[in-house]
């Protein structure tokens, strides 16, 4: 058994590992799945894509509502991102995204590997919008 200061470096020292917390991980989510309304692809990692996959389905169900309450509930998730070029992301999902899958129940994003990342292995997977 051991006794004594744990992840202490140094006479000051760190006393604790900081936490990867749930609000990291769902402001990394809502992130991921703007990228994905915008760009229409994004590469993530592995541990990523099931909550990506899930945070994106029901986005694309409240569009196909396309009721003001369904709006405002996207527009809590969606970050407002301004890129030269490309409309907002709410914009773009309820205008666009709504009418490509009006007709699908489900299954709006194909997955496939890639190659793991260079810099620490960690296996990768490419999300794109279903056509």
């Amino acid at each position: 058994m051991q006794y004594g200061r744990k992840n202490v470096h140094g006479k000051g020292g760190v006393r604790f590992k900081t936490p990867y917390t749930s609000a990291k991980k769902k402001g990394q989510v809502r992130n991921l799945v703007t990228e994905l309304v915008l760009f229409e692809k994004v590469t993530v990692t592995t541990s990523m894509v099931k909550d990506v996959i899930k945070q994106f389905d029901h986005l694309v169900t409240l569009a196909k509502k396309g009721d003001l309450h369904s709006r405002r509930q996207a527009a809590a998730v969606l970050r407002n991102y301004n890129v030269e070029g490309q409309p907002v992301a709410l914009t773009k999902l309820f205008d666009d995204l709504a009418k490509r899958f009006s007709s699908r129940n489900g299954g709006y994003l194909r997955v496939y590997k890639l190659e793991n990342r260079k810099g620490d292995n960690a296996p990768v997977r490419l999300l794109t919008l279903a056509d």
